[in-house]
């Protein structure tokens, strides 16, 4: 039998930088904004793509409770800096009203290439993503499970779903962000691989040929990491609430402890083509928790939340193993009162019909998503 992996487990988040007045991304990053972040929580804050936005990463995390403790102590961290400049994050995968033209990358040589090689498919990008990682020793198990968590991924995004609005407009997606980012290359499902040296092989073509440097420009929507040896799911919106961030991710880790308790049983999961799981990822994104997925096993359409049900019953002993049966359950919770897109959504349409102008309704969305990204999980 094989020695169970560490299931250690760390978590990036991408926040954008708001003005508190007015709610407008800011298009430039003020000198010294970063370092004061770093003073608060020292070598976890890092640059993203656009200078409004600001990185921030978990330390190597062997619990749940530990892990939620650091993201709270991060959302403190840069709230507390912004604010020293009149500024405050929001978490959420779109800014509601924000245009992409008018933002700036930020400076750094690998910014810099990105947006030279793929021009506005890359500046378009105003974005932001929550990424877990999980620690599996074993490459060979890695790749395996990488395999078989693609099912789940539809699930995930349809938990997080925080982009609806785009420059202004109800988009009518519940995840604006997905279809923002496919039209990068080496994105959505990844392929199946045979095995380690499989994927490593197809890789090093693409980095022989001088396309790319190393594995970290392939952006799937979950990819094996060589530079940490761990599995990195990133098809998820970005959360705003805190505690449906890390619900999301202990069903994550759930999941990848179910699918190896399987294989120590020498079974394994059923297999899905991509055309199957890029459908549900499409109504994912398209209605997050408020329809139905496709059960590829009985061919129907099954209520998203008989699902979760489903999915917390098939995880259960592994949250008991894991210690996270609370993180687990608060999926119930999402499912009864909404994601941040439903919340984003209702604050708008509530205050439209209480007679705000457009332009008043969508600011009052930003105050919301500044509020819920800060707000502390319930006791």
């Amino acid at each position: 039998m094989n020695i169970e992996p560490a299931w250690t487990i760390g978590i990036e988040e991408e926040y954008f930088l708001v003005e508190q007045e007015t709610g407008h991304l800011i298009k430039k990053q003020p000198p010294g904004l970063m370092k004061k972040v770093a003073e608060l929580r020292h070598g976890v804050v890092g640059k993203e793509l656009l200078s409004s936005q600001i990185e921030i990463g978990t330390v190597v995390c062997n619990d749940l409770a530990y892990l939620r403790a650091d993201i709270g102590l991060l959302r403190m961290a840069v709230t507390e800096a912004a604010n020293a400049y009149g500024l405050a994050p929001i978490a959420a995968s779109s800014h509601p009203f924000a245009k992409w033209r008018q933002q700036q990358v930020s400076e750094g040589e690998r910014y810099q290439i990105i947006t030279q090689d793929l021009q506005q498919v890359a500046r378009q990008l105003v974005i932001s993503g929550l990424h877990v990682h999980v620690g599996i020793e074993d490459p060979e198990l890695r790749i395996d499970l990488m395999n078989q968590i693609a099912y789940f991924l539809p699930h995930l995004l349809a938990l997080s779903t925080s982009s609806p609005f785009w420059e202004g407009r109800d988009t009518g997606l519940k995840s604006y962000r997905t279809s923002v980012f496919a039209p990068m290359p080496r994105t959505g499902l990844p392929e199946k691989f045979h095995s380690w040296s499989d994927f490593k092989q197809q890789v090093d073509v693409l980095v022989q040929a001088g396309i790319i440097e190393d594995s970290t420009k392939v952006w799937w929507a979950v990819r094996p990491s060589e530079r940490y040896p761990t599995l990195e799911m990133r098809v998820t919106d970005l959360p705003t609430k805190m505690e449906d961030t890390i619900a999301i991710a202990s069903a994550y880790l759930c999941l990848l402890r179910m699918l190896w308790r399987l294989r120590q049983d020498n079974q394994h999961w059923r297999s899905y083509s991509r055309l199957l799981v890029s459908e549900n990822i499409w109504r994912a994104q398209r209605y997050g928790i408020n329809d139905k997925l496709v059960d590829f096993g009985k061919s129907i359409l099954v209520p998203f939340s008989d699902l979760m049900e489903e999915m917390i019953e098939l995880v259960m002993p592994d949250a008991e193993a894991l210690n996270c049966v609370q993180e687990l359950e608060h999926i119930r919770t999402i499912c009864q009162r909404g994601t941040s897109a439903d919340r984003q959504l209702a604050v708008y349409h509530e205050a439209v019909e209480a007679g705000a102008t457009e332009d008043e309704a969508i600011k009052a969305v930003v105050d919301t998503l500044i509020a819920d990204t800060l707000a502390p999980p319930p006791s």
